[in-house]
């Protein structure tokens, strides 16, 4: 039986080629991940995205062309599945915050250590949230899981409050997906970055954060 862990191909974003290499071969080390490609702005990110489908994304925030964050955006909006890790010079808390609105399912400083990138890719392949130590999560969610941050539906696509409106409503990922033609991880995935955008940290905060705003009457 074979316990190794699953492999996830990685798309590296930065501006600077030295950077480039230098993450591509700290990725690359024995027993690390496959690197399927690297790009240095925006633009090219967006299409190497659609091009390679990795299934992580390192990406630099300061781009030559556009941020990282919005290239995040883009690229979410077109390929939901993929998971990006935010790597910045920054670590206050509205730059991360702006980042897991974006959909981020990582931020990490690049004073970080190699490990923490590591360890970053490895969660967020897993399904999870990373955030460098230096990062505290506390101040975008709140003492009860729930911030209300101004104009939240102006973050969300139209098809992502089609899903907050079922969610809402009651309705199942399955039952979801099936409506909308997607499948139930494409539907989970959704949930995640609805959370993550809106700053709440569960189900019934998200749901409750809809109704009070009414983001489902649109």
């Amino acid at each position: 039986m074979n316990d190794a862990p699953l492999q996830a191909g990685i798309l590296v974003v930065d501006d600077h080629g030295i950077v480039r290499e230098g993450l591509i071969a700290l990725l690359e080390r024995p027993g690390g991940f496959k690197v399927l490609g690297s790009a240095a702005s925006g633009e090219d990110a967006v299409a190497r995205a659609a091009e390679l489908r990795p299934d992580v994304i390192i990406m630099d925030i300061l781009l030559p062309d556009m941020s990282g964050i919005e290239v995040t955006k883009q690229i979410l909006e077109r390929f939901p599945l993929t998971r990006v890790i935010i790597l910045s010079a920054y670590s206050t808390t509205e730059h991360v915050y702006q980042a897991l609105r974006a959909g981020a399912h990582g931020y990490v400083v690049k004073d970080a250590v190699g490990a923490d990138l590591l360890r970053a890719v490895k969660s967020v392949r897993d399904g999870k949230q990373f955030l460098s130590a230096s990062v505290t999560p506390q101040p975008l969610y709140g003492a009860d899981c729930y911030t209300a941050p101004k104009s939240p539906l102006e973050r969300l696509s139209v098809r992502e409050r089609d899903v907050l409106r079922q969610i809402v409503e009651g309705s199942s990922s399955a039952a979801i997906a099936e409506n909308m033609l997607l499948s139930p991880k494409t539907i989970d995935t959704y949930r995640s970055r609805l959370m993550a955008k809106l700053g709440v940290c569960n189900r019934s905060a998200l749901i409750r954060f809809a109704i009070e705003n009414e983001l489902t009457d649109s």
